[in-house]
């Protein structure tokens, strides 16, 4: 498993089966992954829990440890792997979901919970949590993105910038980012950039994976 302490959130990739199409969310992960992805999300809103501990299987499998493997809003489902021994780090929860410090109860203090928030009452919330509790924040969107139909007004990268320099918390960017947009917003804050179709969608998720990876490191 990856720890906490070690946990690198550059280029971040949040799953989505139907861009993934026929190729499969597995083999787009694993190509991801080779090409720099260090960070995945398992992202299934209709899914089974039998479905989701059989994707995070085969996912845990593909990434072989080279990665983060966490599942979105799931914390009951998170722990079950864990529980079968599955190399399962952690869980992404939304404001809607259970709260941090019972998912942190739950699955110990060496699982990686990050969060979603993009609003000034949020930052409150994050102020009042102990640190412990939660190792990053998910920011956004930047830009508005058919990902996330219900998502709330893009932040853009300067509202990004103003929101992870209160944020106390390694605060990752999401929605909407191209490769465009990673160097800038590197330099406003982030510690790394959640991408959902600009590699689940792309002719080669790898190659796409490498091209966010150079960007960050500004090759």
């Amino acid at each position: 498993m990856i720890t906490r302490r070690s946990l690198d959130l550059s280029i971040y990739l949040v799953t989505d089966a139907a861009l993934c199409g026929s190729r499969g969310v597995v083999s787009v992960v694993a190509d991801a992954v080779d090409g720099g992805v260090r960070v995945v999300q398992l992202r299934d809103k209709t899914a089974s829990t039998d479905a989701l501990l059989r994707q995070l299987e085969a996912l845990a499998s593909a990434i072989d440890g080279r990665a983060a493997l966490l599942v979105n809003d799931r914390v009951d489902v998170a722990a079950a792997a864990r529980e079968r021994g599955l190399p399962v780090d952690g869980v992404h929860l939304g404001q809607g979901d259970a709260a941090a410090s019972a998912a942190r109860a739950l699955l110990g203090d060496d699982a990686i919970i990050g969060l979603t928030a993009n609003a000034p009452e949020h930052l409150a919330t994050l102020r009042r949590q102990a640190r412990r509790e939660i190792d990053y924040v998910g920011v956004g969107v930047i830009r508005p993105t058919t990902t996330k139909p219900d998502h709330p007004p893009a932040l853009g990268i300067e509202g990004f910038a103003r929101f992870a320099a209160e944020a106390e918390l390694p605060c990752v960017a999401i929605g909407g980012i191209t490769l465009a947009d990673v160097a800038a917003l590197r330099q406003a804050g982030a510690a790394g950039v959640a991408v959902v179709s600009a590699i689940c969608a792309a002719p080669s998720p790898h190659d796409a994976a490498a091209a966010f990876a150079a960007a960050w490191s500004g090759r």
